[in-house]
């Protein structure tokens, strides 16, 4: 299975001490080089770049089309135009990507994405967590990830955790 992951969930969970779920999940995902500047590079010193860096399941790939990451960085940042593109590329089974004009993209290109949330509620449903609330909370607090009052209530409640 080829999964494609942008720089959000990477951050996110390491920002959680949670980074090795995206491992148990999926084993292997490919990143593009601009995720990798992202994470690595420009947020050295920052939650996930020594997880990233360090990583023996994280696979680094090039970008292949430039013409259309640089038709698609009109609306995005790099991370996500590279990582849309390269699961084109890959043909990837699925793209983890949370910002909403990046997965507006994706869905118009046919591609199938999930979010971080999207991670969690998975890892439930396979027995790699007991509960989702805990993580819900811990990126509300902790990574300062958006998640509204209404969404998160919707989630804990189709995951029996109200």
């Amino acid at each position: 299975m080829t999964i494609i992951c942008n720089a959000s969930p990477l951050i996110n969970l390491a920002c959680i001490n949670q980074f090795d779920l995206l491992h148990r999940l999926y084993g292997e995902i490919f990143i593009p080089q601009a995720v990798w500047r992202e994470v690595v590079v420009q947020g050295v010193g920052q939650p996930g770049a020594d997880e990233v860096q360090r990583a023996s399941w994280i696979r680094l790939v090039e970008v292949a089309n430039g013409a259309l990451v640089q038709a698609f960085r009109q609306e995005l940042d790099a991370g996500e135009a590279e990582a849309i593109v390269l699961a084109l590329e890959l043909k990837a089974e699925l793209l983890l990507m949370d910002e909403r004009l990046g997965r507006d993209t994706a869905r118009h290109m046919g591609l199938r994405f999930i979010g971080l949330i999207g991670c969690l509620i998975e890892a439930k449903h396979k027995g790699l967590i007991t509960s989702i609330k805990p993580y819900l909370d811990d990126l509300r607090s902790g990574a300062n990830f958006r998640l509204s009052s209404a969404l998160y209530r919707r989630v804990l409640g189709d995951e029996g955790e109200l």
